[in-house]
């Protein structure tokens, strides 16, 4: 009687455990929001895709400072800036940028691979387990931060999925 028990509690356990890692091993998003761009010349590549789209060449920002901004890359504290601007169209964002400041992903690509898609974005509400999840993937953190409205992870998965991935979420509802 307690072995036939004991078998029961164990198979509910790795029944349990097999549900539980099926429902952590995903992304809680299927909206991809954002292609991210890395450029040498923002104000050139924005010239560019605003007479390709037909639209006005948006303002260019320069991202905060690291002590606003809480940029890490690789772990470590970093004084990574970036200029910014963004193409708004109906069913996606394009983000160029243009990497200025210390050490980050962004100039990391720029010097190992030129110019060319950085990232995909998804938005997403529990970043910190999504960065677990991907981690368990073996996709790791590369950098992450905070923006004015709310924070940024980007995730190392070239090797897996050919891109990085980066996961945005909001602090304003």
């Amino acid at each position: 009687m307690q072995h036939g028990i004991i078998i029961i509690l164990a198979f509910c356990l790795i029944i349990g455990l097999t549900i539980a890692s099926d429902t952590k091993q995903q992304l809680t998003t299927k909206e991809m929001t954002q292609v991210g761009l890395v450029v040498r010349d923002i104000e050139a590549k924005s010239k560019a895709w605003a007479d390709l789209l037909g639209v006005d060449v948006p303002e260019v920002i320069v991202t905060d400072e690291r002590d606003k901004a809480h940029t890490q890359f690789k772990g470590e504290p970093t004084e990574a800036r970036a200029k910014l601007a963004f193409f708004n169209l109906d069913n996606i964002q394009i983000e160029l940028i243009e990497p200025i400041g210390g050490p980050s992903t962004w100039r990391e690509f720029l010097d190992t691979h030129g110019e060319g898609v950085h990232h995909i974005a998804f938005h997403v509400d529990d970043m910190q387990q999504q960065v677990l999840m991907l981690k368990q993937k073996n996709m790791n953190l590369e950098q992450k931060g905070d923006f004015t409205g709310g924070s940024y992870a980007y995730i190392d998965g070239q090797e897996k999925l050919g891109v990085l991935l980066e996961l945005l979420t909001s602090t304003e509802k």
